[in-house]
Order: C-alpha cells, then sequence, then structure tokens
C-alpha cells in the first residue's frame, strides 16, 4: 500500500489549494496555503497532519485575519523531504520562526494543536517578539509536577503502545499503526470512524511517526510556562484524554497571561470535529 499521495491529485480531490513556498534564512523551503486579510493568524499542525488539518479555520477565520498554514518539514507535501534535515521539535521551532520573519508577518497570532501546541509554546518563549497571542489546543508533551531532580516523561503504558503503532507502521501496515495511535490521542474507534480526508491526510503523513517517536517532546514546567508573556488561550475538548486536559490545566494555572476554553462535546480533534466552536473560542480571543 502506498501511503503517500500526490500534492496536485489531493488538492484536487479535497479542494484545498496547491501551496506556495517560502524560503527561510536557513534556505528552507516552507509550504503554507493562505487565505483573507487582516492580522496575521499562523496555524502549527500537530502529529500525522499537515496545512489541511487547518481547513475550517482557514475557511471561517479567513474572514477576520489573514490566515497562514505551513506544512512542517517531513510532512505532506514534502513527499522527499525525509532524509533532508532532522526530524525534532526543536528544529520546527526554528522553522516557524524563519516562516513568519521570512513572510514578514509579526507579530502574529499563534495556534498550534498537540504536538504543534509544544512548538507554539516554545516558539513564543524563545521568539517573543514574533507573537501577539498564542493559542495552544490540547497541547502535546508531558508535565513536570514532580521533582525537578527527575526528568518527566509520558505513561510507560502510552510509550509501549504507541511503539507498538511506530513498528506497525514501519512494517507496512499503516491502517492498523494509525489505528492504534490515533484512538489513543482521542478515543476508542476514531480512527474507524474519521473522515475520509483525515484518514487521507494521517496516510500522508504515516512514515513521519516512527520519526516523531524518537524525538520526544520535552516537559511543560512552571519555569518554563512563566517565559510566555503574551496573551494565552487554552483549549480542551470535553471529551479529550485526560493528559490532554491535565496539562491544559496546569499551564492554565502557570502562564500569567491565561484564559481557558472547552470545545463541548469533542475529543482531541476538537477544531474538525467541532469548527464552529473553535473558530469562535479563537476569533473571539484574538479580536
Amino acid at each position: 500500500m502506498n501511503a503517500r499521495t500526490s500534492p496536485s491529485i489531493l488538492a484536487t480531490a479535497h479542494g484545498s489549494s496547491a501551496p506556495s513556498f517560502v524560503t527561510t534564512a536557513s534556505s528552507l523551503a516552507v509550504p503554507y496555503v493562505e487565505r483573507g486579510r487582516g492580522e496575521p493568524m499562523v496555524f502549527v499542525h500537530g502529529s500525522l497532519c499537515d496545512y489541511r488539518f487547518w481547513d475550517a479555520q482557514m475557511a471561517s477565520l479567513s474572514g477576520r485575519f489573514h490566515c497562514f498554514a505551513p506544512s512542517l518539514s517531513h510532512y505532506w507535501p514534502e513527499i522527499d523531504a525525509f532524509g533532508r534535515s532532522d526530524f525534532s521539535w526543536e528544529a520546527h521551532v526554528e522553522e516557524i520562526a524563519g516562516f513568519i520573519t521570512a513572510l514578514d508577518l509579526a507579530p502574529v497570532h499563534l495556534v498550534g494543536h498537540s504536538r504543534g501546541g509544544c512548538v507554539a509554546f516554545h516558539l513564543a518563549r524563545e521568539f517573543p517578539r514574533l507573537v501577539k497571542t498564542l493559542t495552544l489546543a490540547d497541547p502535546g508533551g508531558p508535565l513536570q509536577t514532580e521533582s525537578r531532580s527527575q526528568p518527566a516523561f509520558m505513561p510507560p503504558a502510552t510509550n509501549v503502545l504507541r511503539a507498538r503503532a511506530a513498528e506497525l507502521i514501519g512494517r507496512g501496515e499503516f491502517d492498523a499503526g494509525l489505528s492504534m495511535f490515533v484512538d489513543s490521542v482521542s478515543m476508542p474507534g476514531f480512527w474507524s470512524k474519521s473522515p475520509e480526508s483525515f484518514r487521507r491526510m494521517a496516510l500522508d503523513n504515516a512514515l513521519t511517526l516512527p520519526k516523531q517517536l524518537l524525538d520526544p517532546l520535552p516537559a511543560y514546567t512552571p519555569e518554563a510556562a512563566r517565559d510566555v508573556k503574551c496573551r494565552t488561550l487554552l483549549i480542551d475538548g470535553e471529551k479529550s484524554p485526560r493528559m490532554f486536559r491535565n496539562t491544559v490545566d496546569k499551564l492554565g494555572q502557570w502562564i500569567e497571561f491565561a484564559e481557558r476554553a472547552t470545545i463541548g462535546g469533542a475529543s482531541h480533534g476538537m477544531n474538525v470535529a467541532r469548527p464552529d466552536a473553535f473558530n469562535r473560542a479563537v476569533a473571539a480571543f484574538a479580536a
């Protein structure tokens, strides 16, 4: 089974715009789509996703904001990018910072989901002049709530499950591996009930998952959270797994200028499952 699809074929099939490219100061060509006018809003996708993950936000929020959705390195549509550069959350922080700078967008309303929430969180810490407001939706990564002398890791059962998912994908059993991983970050049965557009996107990005699992996300700590000085909106889904809701709870306590929103009836993919509610929350916050 071929896990990846031609960008031109998929853009036509899903009604997505063909991407533009901008070259950063580090000579990295970043694919992205943009839409609308107004203050710039930049979306950072998470695991198994790309700029298509934000289609519902681009369609709605572009009425009030100039929306930009890049695809991170190694993700679709850059199907030949797998060996071009290191895959790491730190590289992706630098990449999005370079993207914002190359397009002269700063300061932006920055929106990150899941792993992309971790990228957005650290971008706001390290490049505060680039960010006007920060929205984190179910941000990924462990919490450091115990002794600072002991590093924080994801629960062992979670790591075992994700390692098994990566093993299945590495053997070409994409559907089985993606089902295991996606259900674990959302809810049982989510993969089998997902729209075809989401399943196709995840299949296109399946080979990034083993790379991601070799690059654990850093822990959120009170010290790191205090570095975030911009207004921040923390979003979770009413049915999101407890690990994400715990992170949103703690960051709400630790970030000085934090606000909260919960998307009723939604799990981890709340911006896709309940786009109207998600978009209202983001627009009201960034207004």
